[in-house]
């Protein structure tokens, strides 16, 4: 089984402040997958993979001179942002679809998934963060959703999330611009109960490291034009919270 590049690892040198994450970067599909038993519609769909979210995460990377670490398959191989005991790291139904695939997995399949993606995946992010953490200060995982969600839509455009560890997402919340374009909200459109909050807490709260999850909307971030400038709001906020974060000493 070639499961090809799984992990990819961006501006990995100097001695940055903050690091960045993105589970849900791609929707590519090992060859020996096949379709997975699912239309080219649905391998395209927001159930494969995160859309916008990679080219949010690059941008930010630039402004930041962060170095960002993103998943090179889709989570409907292996969800990164998943330990491999819980239920969804492979899942059997995504929203209203099931997938074949993952159905028929034998245990030997499963424990390969496991150690050629989460275990790579999860060491090069543990690597960035052993390697740079005497300057680190932060680290941020982008995640996008859809607007519609089992024929029901979002109110929220913008998702302040937390795991453990709350203080740098209430620092966010407390730095949020008076008047903003997007709705924004706390813990929405998920919350660590929906299981979302394994890279921070494993990786993040466990060496003690400030951390928060961003949710953005995907029909804000089609365009690299979208994307660029959601990044820019995104650094700008992030800079505001953290330095109110600093100066009250909670890092």
């Amino acid at each position: 089984m070639d499961f090809g590049t799984v992990v990819h690892t961006e501006n990995a040198d100097g001695a940055p402040s903050v690091l960045l994450v993105c589970e849900h970067a791609s929707k590519r599909i090992p060859d020996f997958l096949g379709d997975m038993g699912l239309t080219a519609k649905v391998r395209e769909s927001h159930i494969a993979w995160d859309p916008g979210a990679l080219g949010v995460a690059q941008h930010m990377a630039a402004l930041m001179s962060a170095p960002l670490v993103h998943g090179g398959v889709s989570r409907l191989v292996y969800d990164c942002n998943r330990p491999p005991e819980a239920p969804d790291a492979m899942p059997v139904k995504s929203e209203a679809y099931d997938i074949p695939a993952n159905i028929s997995m034998s245990p030997e399949q499963r424990e390969a998934r496991i150690e050629h993606v989460y275990g790579p995946f999860s060491d090069a992010v543990s690597g960035q963060i052993a390697q740079h953490r005497s300057s680190l200060v932060l680290m941020v995982t982008m995640h996008s959703f859809t607007r519609i969600y089992h024929d029901q839509q979002r109110e929220v455009e913008l998702g302040i999330l937390h795991g453990r560890d709350d203080r740098f997402a209430l620092a966010m919340m407390d730095a949020a611009p008076a008047v903003s374009p997007f709705v924004i909200r706390l813990n929405e459109p998920y919350s660590a109960t929906d299981g979302v909050a394994h890279t921070l807490d494993v990786q993040a709260y466990a060496n003690a490291l400030p951390n928060v999850m961003i949710e953005v909307c995907n029909d804000l971030i089609r365009t690299s034009d979208q994307q660029r400038a959601m990044a820019e709001y995104l650094v700008a906020w992030i800079d505001r919270a953290l330095a109110g974060f600093q100066n009250r000493g909670a890092a």
